[in-house]
């Protein structure tokens, strides 16, 4: 398939399509007349790049997941590798939870005691 076709199949652009390729997460050939056309499998991997991009994770994060699909797993997270990724983002996450539950303590704290200093009027 050619990328304007890619690209509505993936509910993308095709600019964002070149970027993937640029980053070596998706992959093309070349027909004769210098075309990019794209394999079924590669609609595949540009749904898993942005669904993985969508929760957060960036492209350097993403390779394992498209490695593990090229190995011709069904899904890009049953890898070693993906599942180290997983883990690692899992505990950013919860470190971000951590400190947004102390973000959120503390202006409480702030809210109740500027409530408690107004005058009434």
């Amino acid at each position: 398939m050619l990328i304007g076709e890619l690209a509505e199949r993936a509910a993308t652009t095709t600019r964002t399509l070149r970027y993937y390729e640029a980053n070596g997460l998706v992959r093309a050939e070349r027909s004769p007349n210098g075309y990019r056309q794209y394999n079924e499998a590669e609609l595949r991997v540009v749904h898993e790049i942005r669904a993985r991009l969508a929760v957060g994770f960036n492209l350097d994060d993403i390779r394992p997941f498209v490695a593990c699909l090229r190995a011709g797993n069904t899904s890009g997270d049953v890898c070693p590798d993906s599942v180290i990724v997983l883990r690692r983002k899992l505990a950013e996450v919860d470190a971000r939870i951590d400190r947004l539950g102390t973000v959120r303590r503390q202006l409480q704290t702030q809210l109740t005691q500027a409530i408690a200093r107004r005058s009434p009027h």
